[in-house]
């Protein structure tokens, strides 16, 4: 699983080694760096180059947040979770939701381009560290955040060669030139621009005097090292030198490199043809784009459609726009920020305005085509479905800045057309943010057309339903089902699928099913398969919960019919209720085709609470048939994406089914520890989860068993102080490795594992337990135990651990000793050396 999200590099970096070196060891000591310095001086790609050189220190990844698309206070924490894909919650602060997702994790996080929100920005550092021990933080910013425990870096400019020497001593120039880091960077750029490019004693004192003009600020020099597609570099100094003399006089309370960067900019901009100032001008209302995008955004009788790419090659030619990346054989385009805010600046304020009406057109017509011709006809395969949600994701920002000019101008309608269009790539990624937009839009007095008001609350239900505010669900629907009556283009179907999910949430199984029969109805009169499909898998699943498993069956597989193959989102939701059907009925097998059917279509799209989900269930059957090794797996997998949503439903189900794991592997501590740590998760969050409960309850009953009453309440009490990532990391994703080696007769390291725990305790093996004890007094290794027992030499070694805790033993000689005294009969006959062979085992004969 990837780590952090940092992007690759465009090109190559150049110079900094000693900044840094020196700002590593900064790290070492300080928790809060701020890399201080104008726009172009470099700080973005500094601080992620440094991320990406200490990766190796952060197990749980080096992460970027560009606060850039934090466009208000508000928006701040949510951008952030956004980057680290911390989904909020409802009835949650954000924030507390961020700050529990952070708090176990070692990890360094940047927050990029802080200078617009400083004051907030400082406020959420100083939260973050307080709470979370093992998170440091490096912030990008034009001042100082004036964050506690701050270190501030002013990101100087690229070294300099020394000042001007004679043109007469060229050996001298050349060597000088080379040793510069921001000779580099423009000798790097201009071989780029010109292809072959390359430094010599003929033009080395041109270059030298344009960067040392240039006071060595990364992007100046890029900018001019890009004008070599046309110029000298001869001519790019005398323009620039002049341009220079000219602006002198400008704001003399601004630092000089400040003024140098806007000179730059200026003067690039100075350069441009006026068709190519006016294309700047309306690229800058975009937060990326394509070309289709910027066609159809900046394209009319001044600029036609037509002239668009090759006014936006030229913008590229002198390093005024960026090519960022490719997706899909689309390539994708951008704007540094500082070229940015300054073509905005130039551009009239009513044409900005027209610019920004065309840009939430150009949104709303995309999310409107992709869901019209990609991802509701029934011919689209489903892998373009996955490259449209792709694309969708790509553009995120894009669509919230549309949705903030229907905001700002009080346009309901197109806010609410704009977020059904967005309804299923919202719901597929897992993005809740939709809820606070459709939130304002509903509430609106303007005038809002019936059927894009019905088929709005509809999607505020399903998003309400993923947030588990079931009565809000039943609420959503209810009022959209009243509005479809008198708007044919509404959507009763899904009004009333939602009312059933409502329904079957209440405990109400008959209403349940009426409405799910209602809402297949309706999509046959819609003519809407995706409905019809998503309406039958809900009639499915409450059909299975009253223990109809053929009607059940039966409706699941008209619900995949329905759907066909193409639609792979909503398969997979069959293909999980197959699964859990499958498993109820005893069809292992089947039920672990179906989770994995599932598992594998969640993943093309990155479902993580799905994924979590089917996980689970194969996690459970891998329990069932003693298969330890792929349940932990399965199941700490399940647990890190949980834990990676935020979500705590999801996280507490998760512990439970850990406690279930770490019981059946014999961790008996451990599982009780989850289960406090569970059960304390429930009651905070106030959701009760009667499967979950049962999965505890056993394990608790079992210990008790093994362990007494006493010893069980202290464990659950050490569970209940733990934070759900503390205790779902006491149950590793592989075993320990101290462990694993041992294949020794004294088992030291088995001893030192045994002190970590609890004072010893006694009690009974069990079977399994019975069978390692016989195989030591036979004079076996961990690892012939694991050979004949055909289990992994690590799980070997935990059992033998786990045999010393029990009876209060720290060597394998009290083991023979106990084991002859205890007599060989009472460990019963040669233990089973087949897969899958029959023992008793805690957990999964209690896992529902």
């Amino acid at each position: 699983m990837t780590v952090g999200n940092l992007p690759a590099e465009s090109n190559t970096f150049v110079g900094r080694e000693r900044d840094l070196a020196d700002l590593a060891g900064i790290l070492t000591r300080a928790r809060t760096l701020t890399l201080c310095g104008p726009g172009g001086i470099g700080k973005t790609r500094l601080a992620t180059r440094l991320g990406a050189s200490l990766a190796g220190g952060y197990p749980d990844g080096v992460w970027i947040a560009d606060l850039v698309e934090a466009e208000t206070a508000a928006r701040l924490v949510p951008v952030v979770c956004a980057a680290l894909r911390v989904q909020p919650e409802v009835d949650r602060s954000v924030t507390d939701t961020l700050t529990e997702a952070l708090r176990p994790r070692t990890m360094l996080l940047i927050l990029d381009t802080c200078e617009h929100l400083v004051a907030e920005s400082a406020e959420l550092v100083e939260l973050l560290l307080g709470h979370c021990p093992g998170l440091r933080v490096i912030a990008t910013s034009a001042e100082p955040l004036r964050a506690r425990g701050e270190v501030i870096w002013r990101v100087p400019p690229l070294a300099l060669p020394s000042p001007p020497m004679t043109s007469q001593d060229t050996e001298r120039l050349v060597a000088e030139a080379v040793g510069s880091d921001a000779v580099q960077l423009f000798v790097a750029r201009a071989a780029a621009a010109r292809p072959g490019f390359v430094l010599s004693p003929a033009h080395a004192a041109a270059i030298v005097e344009i960067c040392r003009t240039l006071d060595g600020v990364p992007l100046a020099i890029e900018l001019a090292a890009a004008r070599l597609r046309t110029l000298s570099v001869e001519q790019i100094l005398t323009r620039l030198v002049g341009r220079f003399e000219l602006l002198a006089v400008g704001d003399r309370t601004a630092p000089r490199r400040q003024q140098t960067l806007r000179a730059t900019v200026e003067w690039s901009y100075d350069l441009l043809a006026p068709p190519e100032r006016v294309l700047l001008g309306r690229l800058s209302v975009f937060h990326g784009w394509n070309l289709g995008m910027a066609e159809q955004v900046c394209g009319d009788s001044q600029i036609p459609q037509a002239d668009v790419l090759d006014l936006l090659t030229a913008l590229i030619d002198k390093s005024l726009v960026s090519v960022d990346y490719e997706l899909d054989g689309d390539v994708r385009y951008r704007l540094l920020d500082t070229v940015r805010q300054f073509a905005a600046q130039q551009a009239d304020e009513a044409e900005l305005l027209a610019m920004r009406r065309a840009h939430r057109d150009c949104m709303l017509a995309l999310a409107e085509s992709m869901v019209d011709s990609e991802l509701l006809p029934d011919d689209v395969a489903w892998s373009q479905r996955v490259r449209s949600y792709r694309r969708a994701t790509v553009d995120m920002t894009n669509f919230h800045l549309a949705l903030e000019y229907c905001a700002d101008h009080d346009d309901a309608e197109q806010g609410l057309r704009l977020c059904n269009a967005m309804r299923i790539v919202w719901l597929v990624t897992g993005d809740l943010s939709g809820s606070a937009w459709l939130d304002r839009f509903i509430a609106s007095k303007s005038a809002v057309s019936p059927g894009v008001r019905s088929r709005a609350l509809v999607v505020r239900s399903e998003i309400a339903f993923e947030q588990q505010d079931y009565r809000s669900v039943g609420d959503y629907a209810a009022a959209a089902l009243d509005l479809s009556f008198a708007a044919p283009d509404g959507n009763p179907a899904g009004s009333r699928r939602m009312l059933a999910l409502a329904a079957l949430a209440a405990g109400q199984p008959a209403d349940a099913v009426n409405y799910a029969d209602a809402a297949v109805a309706a999509a046959g009169q819609m003519r809407n398969s995706w409905e019809e499909g998503v309406a039958l898998g809900v009639k499915a699943a409450v059909l299975a919960g009253q223990g109809d498993a053929v009607s059940a069956q039966r409706a699941y597989t008209d619900a995949l019919a329905a759907l066909n193959e193409s639609r792979g989102w909503a398969v997979a939701g069959v293909h999980y209720g197959l699964g859990k059907l499958a498993k109820a009925t005893g069809d292992k097998p089947a039920a672990e085709r179906h989770f994995g059917a599932a598992l594998a279509l969640y993943r093309e799209v990155g479902a993580r609470i799905e994924m979590a989900r089917c996980l689970a269930g194969i996690g459970q059957l891998a329990l069932e048939r003693d298969d330890l090794e792929t349940a932990r797996t399965c199941l700490t997998e399940c647990s890190e994406l949980s834990l990676l949503t935020g979500q705590r439903p999801a996280i507490a189900r998760s512990l439970a089914i850990l406690a279930t794991f770490a019981a059946a592997a014999g961790e008996i501590t451990t599982a009780v520890r989850l289960v406090g740590a569970a059960r304390e998760l429930f009651h905070a969050i106030g959701t009760p989860d009667q499967a979950a409960a049962r999965r505890l309850g056993d394990v608790v009953d079992k210990a008790s068993a093994a362990l007494g009453s006493d010893a069980v309440a202290s464990l659950l009490a050490e569970g209940a102080q733990l934070s759900p990532h503390q205790a779902a990391r006491q149950v590793p994703a592989r075993p320990a490795p101290d462990l694993a080696a041992q294949d020794g007769e004294d088992d030291a390291g088995l001893d030192a594992a045994a002190g970590d725990q609890p004072a010893p305790w006694p009690g009974q093996l069990t079977e399994r337990e019975q069978q390692v004890a016989l195989l030591v007094a036979r004079g076996y290794s961990n690892k012939a135990i694991g050979a004949e027992l055909t289990i992994v030499q690590a799980t070997a070694a935990r059992h033998v651990a786990n045999i010393y805790l029990k009876l209060g033993f720290t060597s394998r000689a009290e083991l023979i000793g106990w084991v002859l005294d205890t007599g060989q009969a009472s460990l019963g006959t040669r233990p089973p050396a087949y897969p899958g062979a029959p023992y008793i085992r805690y957990g999964p004969a209690y896992i529902a």
